[in-house]
This record gives C-alpha cells, structure tokens and sequence, in this order.
C-alpha cells in the first residue's frame, strides 16, 4: 500500500511538472513581451534615425503634403478663374475698424473687411516673401529667415525697412519681427523681437472663407466646401473675410498730442497697406488695367480732391472715399 501511495505521488507530481514545463514558458514569454517589443522599437528607431534610412519614416509625410498642395491649388486657379470672369462682390462694403486704447499702451487697431477671393489667394499676397512687390510702403527686405518649415506652416524672422506718412510728415522706420503662418487655417501672426522704442509689436492676420454665391443653393444652406460646390455646380465663387488686429505698446507712452499723433501714423499706415492689399487683389481679377488707364485721364479737380482725402483725419470717412473713388474708376 505504501509502495501503491508513492506511486501515485510521483505520477502527480510528473503531471504538475509537465503543466508547469507547459505554462512557464507562455507565462515568461506575456511577462517578457512588453519589455522585447520596446526593445525592437528603440532598435528600429535607431536604425531609421542612422544616415539615409531615416528618410523612409519622412516619405509618407512629403507624399501627403504634396497631395494637399496640389489639391489647394488646382482649388485656387479653379477660383481665380471664376473671380477674373465675375470680378466684382463686396466693392462697396466699408471695413469694420476699431481703434481702442488699452491701458499702458498706444493704441489696439482691429480691422475687419470682406475680399472678392478665395483665402489662399490672400494667404499668398499676405506671406508674399517678395513683399515690397506689392506693398510699396516697404521700402526694402533687410533680411529673411525660415526657421521652420512644416510644409503647411513656417516661422520666420523678418527684417525689414518700412515708410510712413501722416498729414504733412513722412519717415521711415525698421521693423524686426518673428513671424508665425500657416497656410491650415490661414493664419499669420507677428511680434515685434527686440525691444526698442516700442515695448510691444504684435498682432495677427486671419482670413476666413465666405460662400459668396451660396443664393444658388437656396433653401439650402452649404456648411462645408464640398456642400458648396456640389449645389453650385462648381461654379460659386470663394470670397474671404480678412481680420488684421494689432497691438502697440511703446516703452514710454507719450502724452497728448504727441500720443493722437503716433496714433494717427498707425492708423494711416495700415490704411496704406490694405490699399496696397486691394490694388493687388484687383490686379489678380483683371480690373486694374481699367483703373490705371482711367488715373491718367482724371481731371485736375479729381486729383485735387484725392489730395484732400490724406487730409481727413477720420480713418473710416477716408477708407470709404478711397474706396468708392476706385469704384467710379472702375465703371468707366
């Protein structure tokens, strides 16, 4: 009976240790796996980091930034060739403006306008590295530098020599700033990089899409793009709504009148530039050609009263002046 006893205690035992020779192993193996995978991956990265391999986690990355490239601008030209065909939307529209004074600083300028073309044509005239090309009061590009470069989006630091005139004065001043665009939600924004006399220069560009033709599809109302262009056939143009905010904060504020002074230089200035902004966009549409060949026929009272206008203080009452006078030239 003892002998029977040991017997089956030793064949129990062999059991348990056939389990046990079985289950190990898949036991060590779970317990073990987290560790080899991370292992293989920190292997793997090495590897693809090494010399010329590491391009090979980079291609898919170009291909679809490529892809989207050439889907925004097969957009674009599809849009520019719309506008150049029926150029004209929003001509009249005065600007939403807003000049408020925080405190310690001299002055928070908001603009807020509407613009007969698509975003990414705006975008292009807005990051244009050739900027004196369009807005002439830059005078020149002292330096440019990309920083960084995702394909979409770019830092640059910008240098450049800019001209200013207010009423009977006029001068020129340099401005060193960083600037961040990305053309994913056609953005741009800018400050100001060492602090001199101003203690603060910055702001932000950003241009939305507006559905200019969207009466088509009425009663229907587009929320995306491709709601658009399926109930317009392709064929509803793309406007944009630019916002330009900016803030100045000088290292000393300066007091009445010399403060409403600076304020008005300010304020002229980005007048200035949207003016350039829209001679571009009409130049883009086709239009400027009958505007300049009108400027060179215009009386001597015309060009008299053009003078006038730099004259008025009110920068809303000029911005419509200059605007309905561009619209006259237009239609003759």
């Amino acid at each position: 009976m003892g002998e029977t006893k040991v017997g089956i205690k030793n064949q129990a035992f062999n059991v348990r240790n056939k389990h046990h020779k079985m289950i190990d192993p898949a036991l060590k193996f779970l317990t073990q796996a987290p560790q080899k995978l991370q292992g293989f991956l920190k292997s793997n990265l090495r590897r693809f980091k090494k010399g010329d391999e590491g391009k090979d986690f980079q291609l898919p990355i170009l291909r679809k930034g490529l892809k989207s490239s050439t889907n925004w601008k097969a957009t674009l030209e599809k849009q520019l060739q719309l506008w150049r065909e029926n150029p004209h939307w929003g001509d009249a529209q005065t600007p939403e403006i807003n000049v408020s004074i925080p405190k310690g600083s001299l002055c928070n300028l908001c603009v807020k306008f509407d613009v007969g073309l698509p975003p990414d044509a705006l975008y292009n005239i807005v990051t244009d590295p050739n900027s004196p090309r369009v807005f002439k009061n830059i005078e020149e590009v002292i330096s440019r530098k990309v920083l960084v470069d995702e394909g979409s989006r770019q830092v640059i630091e910008l240098e450049q020599a800019a001209t200013w005139r207010f009423l009977l004065w006029s001068g020129s001043i340099t401005i060193h700033v960083l600037i961040d665009q990305n053309r994913e939600d056609h953005s741009m924004k800018f400050r100001q990089l060492k602090p001199g006399i101003m203690k603060r220069f910055e702001g932000f560009w950003r241009l939305e899409p507006i559905y200019v033709d969207e009466k088509i599809c009425m009663p229907f109302k587009p929320k995306t793009l491709s709601d658009y262009e399926m109930c317009t056939g392709g064929k509803g143009r793309i406007g944009s709504r630019v916002i330009l905010e900016q803030l100045l904060q000088p290292a000393i504020v300066p007091p009445p009148p010399l403060s409403w002074y600076l304020r008005g230089i300010t304020a002229q200035t980005t007048e200035t530039l949207l003016n350039y902004l829209f001679e571009e966009v009409d130049r883009i549409k086709g239009v400027s050609q009958v505007q300049n060949s009108s400027q060179d026929q215009k009386p001597a009272k015309e060009v008299r009263n053009e003078r006038n206008i730099d004259e008025i203080y009110d920068i809303k009452q000029r911005w419509a002046l200059r605007r309905r006078q561009s619209i006259l030239h237009r239609k003759r």
